[in-house]
């Protein structure tokens, strides 16, 4: 994992209060943040659920939905979180973090369809769509291959992505 480091304390309240810089900085982002007992996704998740239970509805919760993207969280996952927080906080809350969480994400943005871990892992490191399975042309290789169109007009262009080992088999009609 890379390493989280924040300035904005020092940045913002360096002179005027430094030791809750310091704490802010050095502490609450650099230790806690860089805890590897949770993982951020997660943490960014808590954080979010923290501040929506708080009422806290500024840019610092924008910040923090916008890091949870930033480190996984779907669109879908993060509607989910707040429709699921909301019967536990109040629905006005869920209305306030909402409107933050549709600035930060499209409908559907981030949705994955791959079930395994490694395999969602990969595609949100992919320039280009890992896509849908290549059945159609699966009997050619010996594990599954994906094909994503990126584009249909005038010419084809698609990518087509292979699981690790699969290679070509010798296809005999």
């Amino acid at each position: 994992m890379e390493k989280i480091v924040q300035t904005a304390g020092r940045n913002t309240l360096g002179e005027f209060a430094p030791e809750f810089a310091h704490f802010n900085d050095d502490v609450l982002f650099g230790e806690n943040w860089n805890n590897q007992d949770i993982d951020v996704k997660t943490r960014s998740i808590i954080t979010v659920v923290t501040l929506m239970a708080s009422g806290i509805t500024d840019s610092s919760l924008k910040y923090h939905l916008q890091n949870a993207k930033n480190h996984g969280v779907t669109q879908k996952e993060i509607a989910a979180v707040i429709t699921h927080v909301a019967f536990y906080v109040g629905w006005p809350k869920a209305w306030a973090v909402f409107n933050f969480a549709k600035e930060v994400w499209e409908a559907g943005e981030g949705d994955l369809p791959y079930e395994e871990e490694a395999m969602r892992a990969h595609a949100k490191e992919m320039m280009f769509p890992i896509g849908a399975p290549n059945d159609g042309f699966a009997q050619y290789f010996s594990s599954r291959s994906f094909l994503a169109p990126i584009s249909t007009s005038q010419v084809g262009i698609f990518n087509v992505t292979f699981e690790p080992g699969c290679s070509k088999l010798d296809y005999v009609a």
